[in-house]
């Protein structure tokens, strides 16, 4: 039997999923606190943080991402060729997270150094981690509903993740650094970067390639270069992934100066007690102490609470519109599915830009709707990469799987290094003076556009893409098909 064709177990789905949990603890504090960390705890210029994110971004996670992708999918191992990968680089991994989100105590250049260079090596691991995990999901098994639900289960776990961060970070790190953020980073972080070593091992001791290229596949590099040419599909993965993570980069970066600059503070005061929303805090610690526990200590201005409510909310509705991505993706495809979810998000989001500061709800809303209809794009980006991957198999009669997955990963970083750059970037060009009581009008209008005009763009940007994307639900079918019928014919 063909064992490309065998179903996933739950246990194999879950533990791949853990690597996603393990990896978003990092990825998702590097989006939405990155920025924030290095003005406002490492106290680096504005500016300066912008050029150590795109830098460090464009080498350790753009320049790289073709070499590690070359080497991947040359790697033989017992274990397979991507699965060694996640084994190998857990504990660096883990390491030098810690060290992005260390305020050791330098001159400002020292800082400058230190931050580059420790954000650039992070940057390094994560594709030589990052791209192989990826990559193993198009091997895990050939059939496309079985990596629809696969894509379902991960990025459940990427949820989990998003949440813990968006949420707990900034109350976890005023709670163990005693109200000192240098100190409170640093805990949290080690924190993360202990459990995230530990479920990347389960992710690699739970998994098993199944798809393996034909022995007697030996391709050069100018080869696969030359099927990356011809495989649209791949092309216009590639431009998507981009625009996608500027855009999530851009606005997640930036949330967290909008409640700080511009939405307005007594009426949101007025919202989180009118919801119930303090009282439920205040519940929760008379519990935590009445059975001997220490209190939980939540930020108590309504700056913090709200923008932990708003991006944790946010993340609940995402992993509900994940819940309706599988079975969207079996009956429409998932090129219709994702450019449609897509789009009707990016509406969500314009209309931030007509919100008044005061629109409390309004903005609630807004936000939970954006995220519920993102959240239906997210597995299915992943799923179409591993179709990219079969679709070039299909025509070349060779498989490059972790080359293909190149596109995601080079995509998303240099996504994460453009966004997160431009959020550093706009506030020095709006003006941002760190530590300022009152901000001036042109920087809380910058940060307006900037989560919502700004980031739709290269949203919407993807959508009109996906209009030249091939392979749709008919395609998928047929391809699917056809591999399976030569796999078996070997």
């Amino acid at each position: 039997m063909d064992s490309s064709a065998q179903r996933l177990s739950v246990l194999e789905k879950v533990g791949y999923s853990l690597g996603d949990l393990a990896a978003n603890l990092i990825f998702q504090t590097l989006i939405i606190f990155l920025a924030y960390f290095y003005t406002d705890v490492f106290k680096i210029p504005a500016g300066t943080a912008s050029a150590i994110i795109f830098w460090g971004g464009i080498i350790g996670g753009v320049l790289f991402n073709p070499i590690m992708a070359w080497t991947a999918d040359r790697t033989e191992t017992r274990w397979g060729k991507f699965r060694p990968w996640i084994l190998w680089t857990a504990v660096p991994f883990g390491v030098l997270s810690l060290l992005v989100f260390t305020t050791p105590d330098l001159q400002e250049q020292g800082k400058v150094y230190y931050a580059f260079a420790s954000y650039t090596m992070l940057m390094i691991v994560y594709v030589a981690n990052n791209l192989p995990y990826a990559a193993l999901s198009g091997v895990l098994a050939g059939s496309m509903s079985d990596r629809n639900s696969l894509s379902s289960y991960r990025f459940v776990a990427v949820m989990v993740a998003q949440f813990i961060v968006q949420v707990l970070l900034l109350p976890l790190v005023l709670t163990v650094g005693d109200g000192d953020q240098a100190v409170g980073f640093q805990r949290v972080m080690k924190f993360f970067a202990i459990v995230g070593t530990i479920l990347f091992i389960i992710t690699f001791l739970t998994t098993k390639e199944r798809i393996v290229p034909r022995s007697e596949q030996r391709s050069t590099i100018g080869e696969d270069l030359a099927d990356l040419a011809r495989n649209r599909p791949w092309m216009l993965t590639l431009f998507v992934t981009v625009l996608v993570f500027i855009g999530l980069a851009l606005k997640g970066g930036m949330y967290i100066f909008y409640f700080q600059n511009y939405v307005d503070e007594a009426a949101l005061a007025y919202f989180l007690d009118d919801i119930g929303f303090n009282s439920l805090i205040d519940g929760l610690n008379s519990c935590l102490m009445q059975i001997g526990l220490s209190r939980f200590y939540w930020p108590e201005d309504p700056v913090a609470s709200g923008f932990s409510m708003f991006t944790g909310g946010g993340s609940l509705f995402m992993l509900v519109g994940i819940g309706f991505s599988k079975a969207l993706a079996d009956r429409f495809g998932k090129r219709n599915v994702f450019g449609c979810a897509l789009f009707v998000s990016t509406l969500f989001l314009v209309v931030f830009a007509m919100h008044s500061a005061d629109s409390i709800r309004l903005i609630f809303v807004s936000q939970f709707l954006h995220s519920f209809f993102y959240g239906i794009t997210i597995p299915l980006q992943w799923a179409m990469v591993a179709d990219v991957a079969d679709y070039s198999e299909w025509k070349n009669n060779r498989r490059a799987t972790a080359v293909i997955f190149s596109a995601m990963i080079l995509g998303l970083k240099f996504g994460l290094a453009v966004g997160g750059a431009l959020v550093a970037q706009l506030l020095d060009i709006y003006g941002y003076v760190r530590g300022a009581e009152n901000q001036s009008a042109q920087l809380v209008e910058g940060v307006k556009l900037a989560i919502s005009v700004y980031a739709a763009i290269p949203f919407l940007a993807s959508c009109v893409l996906l209009f030249w994307y091939e392979i749709n639900k008919a395609m998928e079918l047929r391809i699917e098909g056809e591999l399976i019928a030569r796999r078996v014919a070997r």
